[in-house]
């Protein structure tokens, strides 16, 4: 039955063809309405219709979005053969159902970040993709955004030489969540775009987490992620519910130059600094006697590329439709999403033990998409 379905709504779009894809948002709480808005936008898309348990919450959002069906149903949904695919924005405990049920339905998916609960729901969803030739993506919205894809772009040209060390600040106050702790809230979107620009991804073995309950929520709203990873380099997160000042901020240090990305700087989001240690100077002064070292500090220009101003989750459902009709892993697969999911499940298991470094589980399936 999948693969007729699959049949069907390839003779319709074609493979690299023009026609509409239809697609059914499925949750209209936080995020589900700036799906709909952006799928109700995009060229490549038919908004079928928008689908939650509050049936006024979905005819508030389709209205706000210039009209949509809405539906309660969502049974009705995965069986009518019209709809291409779903783009889920639920609670995170929810997704596992609702994803297996729109597979089975011949649907292609989208779930917003991050891709489960736990590590073995997002490898079963995987694998049932798999078996079924079904696209499944992970809404790693940031990847998406003209900072992050010209960070990537920056460190693949090799401008920043090898990465040294990666600091990401992701603070500000609320909204507590009362499903999920503070780095399964905030530490999702880090974690998703290093393994986006890095070119070994979020290639990492062990995670060390410290986290606090000052409210007495039951649940960290303050934590710090530890991670050395495969290259030599440190990765550090800071995620925090509690701080009055909102922040959003990662430094990449490289051994040629450093990065600074600041998303809440429209004018300057991204900024190369020429500056820092000459590791070449350092290495020779301390061959003989590291106790001698004799730093040679670098203080070069400062310059921030020029970069264009659009909506990423317009980015997302584009790459959404191109994978399905180029039957291929969009770029932020499951793949990506279980690679988050393996840290954040580390970073549980630290904290269980009071910080200690916890291994990182290999995700070890082929890629579907050449980073």
């Amino acid at each position: 039955m999948t693969g007729e379905l699959i049949d069907r709504g390839s003779r319709r779009v074609g493979a690299g063809g023009s026609g509409r894809l239809r697609v059914a948002v499925v949750g209209a709480g936080y995020w589900g309405p700036n799906l709909a808005r952006n799928f109700r936008a995009s060229p490549d898309w038919e908004l079928a219709t928008i689908c939650d348990l509050d049936i006024e919450r979905a005819r508030g959002v389709a209205d706000r979005v210039g009209g949509a069906p809405v539906t309660s149903d969502l049974a009705a949904v995965l069986d009518d053969p019209r709809i291409d695919a779903v783009a889920i924005a639920t609670p995170a405990r929810s997704h596992h159902p609702i994803v297996l049920s729109a597979l089975e339905a011949g649907k292609h998916v989208m779930v917003e970040k991050p891709l489960a609960d736990t590590r073995e729901r997002g490898l079963e969803m995987d694998e049932v993709a798999r078996r079924l030739g079904l696209v499944l993506m992970a809404d790693h919205t940031y990847c998406y955004t003209p900072a992050v894809l010209k960070v990537r772009e920056l460190i693949a040209d090799g401008v920043l030489g090898d990465i040294l060390f990666i600091d990401s600040v992701r603070i500000n106050l609320g909204l507590i969540q009362p499903d999920v702790d503070v780095f399964w809230d905030l530490a999702p979107h880090d974690l998703s775009i290093m393994d986006f620009v890095l070119p070994d991804g979020l290639a990492a073995t062990a995670v060390s987490a410290h986290g606090s309950d000052p409210l007495g929520t039951g649940k960290s709203c303050v934590g710090y992620l530890a991670m050395p990873l495969a290259s030599g380099a440190m990765a550090h997160i800071h995620v925090n519910w509690l701080s009055p000042t909102k922040i959003r901020q990662m430094v990449i240090g490289g051994t040629e130059r450093t990065l600074v990305w600041d998303d809440l700087n429209p004018q300057q989001r991204v900024s190369i600094y020429d500056r820092g240690v000459d590791i070449a100077a350092v290495s020779k002064s301390t061959a003989a006697d590291p106790r001698a070292a004799n730093i040679s500090y670098r203080l070069g220009d400062t310059w921030a590329p020029a970069l264009p101003e659009r909506e990423a989750l317009a980015g997302v459902v584009a790459e959404f439709a191109a994978s399905i009709r180029e039957r291929r892993a969009p770029r932020t697969s499951a793949e990506s999403g279980l690679r988050v999911l393996s840290v954040l499940e580390a970073a549980t298991a630290s904290l269980a033990v009071g910080g200690a470094p916890q291994p990182i589980a290999a995700h070890t399936l082929e890629e579907g998409f050449a980073r």
